[in-house]
């Protein structure tokens, strides 16, 4: 069996007094879709953080990609690797649909404009929000500003999604929106680890599910 493309070993994160992580262990393979779920507090999404290096674990091993994660001197180029959607969607405001999803290729990937823009198109119409591509973000409703959010991150074409509460800000009806595209996503073979509190969402979308608690 091949090695898994993320291994994270008895990992431990404090935020001054308060222990958040006690000494997680997990693995995701390639293809896989891993749910993590729990309360408020049970560490979930700072476990999503320490992957991505938005935040340094206290102790611990991870390994994306067979790599020290927690040794790699480029962050931007392991994040080009490693894509991340938040809660808040995180979109730039002051931008168009479309710019949101062309900036980040511009400045990070350094592709022509043309390039970015191709790219953009395609995976706004992979989410369903082609014809919002010049639309005002602050315009769009919460399912389509989540939406806008994955095209953005699929637009740097990672091998790893991260998902942080993707459906928490939202309605019933647009979280079928979202979970329509995280399946499609799932089909297509992308590698994925979603945190979520809601269970029927983690069932319909995953190929495991692991429950945390307390830090663990």
């Amino acid at each position: 069996m091949s090695n898994p493309l993320v291994e994270i070993k008895d990992i431990h994160k404090s935020f001054g007094s308060l222990e958040v992580l006690k000494g997680v262990d997990f693995s995701v393979n390639q293809g896989e879709v891993v749910c993590l779920i729990g309360k408020s507090g049970s560490g979930k999404s700072t476990l999503l953080r320490c992957i991505n290096l938005l935040e340094t674990p206290d102790s611990g091993m991870i390994h994306v990609f067979g790599e020290d994660v927690l040794s790699i001197k480029d962050v931007n180029q392991f994040r080009k690797r490693v894509g991340m959607c938040f809660q808040q969607f995180n979109l730039f405001a002051n931008y168009s649909v479309i710019d949101n999803c062309i900036m980040p290729q511009l400045k990070v990937l350094k592709v022509s404009k043309q390039k970015a823009t191709e790219t953009a198109l395609y995976y706004l119409e992979k989410v369903g929000m082609q014809e919002f591509a010049n639309a005002d973000v602050r315009r769009l409703s919460g399912g389509q500003k989540q939406r806008v959010a994955i095209a953005r991150a699929l637009c740097m074409q990672p091998e790893i999604m991260l998902f942080d509460e993707p459906t928490s800000a939202l309605d019933p009806e647009m979280v079928n929106e979202i979970l329509a595209v995280i399946k499609q996503l799932a089909e297509e073979g992308l590698t994925m680890i979603l945190v979520t509190h809601e269970m029927n969402f983690a069932r319909n979308v995953a190929n495991r599910v692991i429950f945390m608690d307390n830090g663990k």
